[in-house]
């Protein structure tokens, strides 16, 4: 199976590149299965419904969300009807959608998409994210009743993210860091045949401050004060994230690539 993720959408540079590319990069890359993290699509800050329904029917199978899950107000509502859409499985017992779900390919493959939260530099504890995999991995066994398996780590530390890899592997076909904007040199399929990635980057305008127009976080870094909020950066977007290939008997990966598509990036594909 040829899976694609894509890193965290920020603002309408991000988003409207992944419109316009995507099509286009799923035919050429025969791509099987796509993962996207989309949760700063609606100016930076969450993601609307609109802009929900806008990426889907661009041909992304599966949007992850992440700790700005509900900034959006009304993707309270739209992601309990919407299931192509997955928020974390640890954010809140109470929170509405889900953080799990079993997917099924033009093939009829079933492809695990799951996400977590981590605790690590985070603005609130959350739920433990280990416990909460180990009981989705002890319910779906890879290379069972599933084909593929995606985790998406949403959380600052790299420790914590390199953690997690080490503690899905064999147990997942991929593990990959979102959350911080920044794209890690760090692809690998580890001992037991999970392909790793600590953070995939974004999609978005890297003549930025991690997707953001440079002004107003300069101002906050150089004085201490605030002026206005934070505004996403309009410039071309690269599409960063990995391709991973992944045997359909053992649901293990057996190719990794680092992808960097358009904008400023050096430019690396599959």
């Amino acid at each position: 199976m040829k899976i694609l993720f894509l890193g965290d959408i920020v603002g309408r540079a991000g988003r409207d590149a992944v419109i316009q590319r995507l099509p286009s990069l799923r035919q050429d890359w025969k791509l099987d299965f796509v993962v996207v993290n989309g949760e700063n699509c609606t100016n930076g800050m969450g993601l609307s419904a609109d802009h929900a329904k806008l990426l889907l029917e661009a041909g992304i199978d599966c949007l992850t969300l992440g700790d700005h899950a509900f900034d959006q107000k009304d993707m309270m509502q739209f992601c309990e009807t919407e299931t192509r859409i997955i928020r974390p499985i640890n954010f809140a017992k109470t929170a509405p959608g889900r953080g799990v779900r079993i997917f099924e390919d033009a093939r009829g493959r079933r492809i695990l998409v799951a996400q977590v939260l981590g605790q690590v530099f985070m603005k609130r504890a959350f739920d433990d994210p280990f416990s909460a995999l180990d009981d989705v991995f002890n319910r779906h066994k890879l290379g069972g009743q599933i084909q593929a398996a995606l985790i998406d780590v949403h959380c600052e530390a790299t420790s914590e993210k390199m953690a997690m890899g080490h503690f899905c592997d064999g147990k997942a076909s991929v593990v990959v860091g979102t959350h911080t904007h920044v794209c890690t040199g760090d692809a690998q399929i580890l001992p037991a045949g999970t392909a790793y990635l600590t953070d995939a980057g974004m999609c978005g305008d890297y003549n930025s401050v991690i997707g953001m127009d440079k002004a107003e976080p300069l101002r906050r870094f150089i004085t201490g004060m605030s002026k206005g909020r934070f505004e996403p950066a309009k410039g071309e977007a690269t599409l960063s994230g990995v391709y991973v290939e992944t045997d359909d008997r053992t649901g293990l990966a057996t190719r990794v690539k680092q992808i960097r598509h358009g904008g400023r990036l050096e430019q690396s594909q599959p």
